[in-house]
């Protein structure tokens, strides 16, 4: 693969949140978790497992969990500073979201791969935990650049990995305790097109040599596009379904 090619790979890999209920091929989940498999860990410990739900009850139970969960956390938006907060609008229409995907990948880290790190940093809790996760963020990168490839769609369902859904779920799929759940990713072919995304200037993130505190933005630059990529991200989340898409 030459640069381009691999640079218009990475541009069309995109969080999509509406998902056709039609099955995904057994070979194509398989293909994703091979390519998972081939990420970058540190010193090499693979620290990942992967479980794959289908089956439509536990499914629906773990949408169940991530929803409950999910009111809680509006409700501490109310908390948010007041420049960042973004107007309220009523509850996205649930039709076709991540709960009509048709599968459910779980990425999985095991916690007991961490003996395997050098002793030094063993003993040193935030770089330990900075490889571990590290590791299971390559992993799933390559898990949903993977599906892009086989013209899935993929949302990142991070909700699984917080603490009520998190113990709920490894309880209802007997997952080990030491083994902890990373994160989720639904997948399935896309009901909708993403929008244009939203994106920092590359000239005024590139910094070369010796650099002073004037070459980095300042607080009111940070907060600024602060506001502006919350605004686009609220909307992304509520777009509808493409009816264009569902032929």
């Amino acid at each position: 693969m030459d640069y381009d090619s691999f640079l218009a790979l990475v541009k069309k890999r995109r969080t999509i949140r509406r998902f056709k209920s039609d099955p995904v091929p057994d070979e194509y989940v398989n293909k994703i978790i091979e390519a998972a498999r081939w990420a970058p860990s540190g010193y090499n410990l693979q620290p990942w497992e992967f479980v794959v739900v289908k089956d439509k009850k536990l499914k629906d139970t773990i949408v169940q969990w991530v929803h409950e969960y999910h009111k809680l956390i509006m409700k501490t938006e109310s908390a948010r500073e007041p420049w960042q907060r973004v107007p309220r609008h009523p509850s996205r229409d649930p039709e076709m979201d991540y709960r009509n995907a048709p599968v459910f990948i779980l990425l999985l880290g095991d916690t007991r791969t961490q003996v395997g790190l050098p002793t030094a940093m063993r003993y040193d809790a935030e770089r330990k935990q900075t490889v571990y996760i590290s590791s299971l963020a390559n992993a799933y990168l390559y898990m949903s650049l993977a599906a892009t490839t086989l013209g899935l769609a993929n949302e990142w369902v991070s909700s699984v990995a917080l603490a009520y859904t998190h113990c709920m779920v490894k309880d209802l799929l007997g997952i080990p305790t030491e083994l902890e759940v990373y994160d989720m990713m639904a997948l399935g072919y896309p009901a909708n097109k993403p929008r244009p995304k939203l994106m920092r200037d590359k000239a005024k993130m590139i910094h070369h040599d010796y650099c002073g505190e004037e070459d980095f933005r300042t607080d009111e630059e940070v907060n600024d596009f602060i506001r502006r990529t919350r605004v686009w991200v609220t909307v992304n989340h509520r777009r509808g379904v493409d009816k264009s898409m569902l032929g």
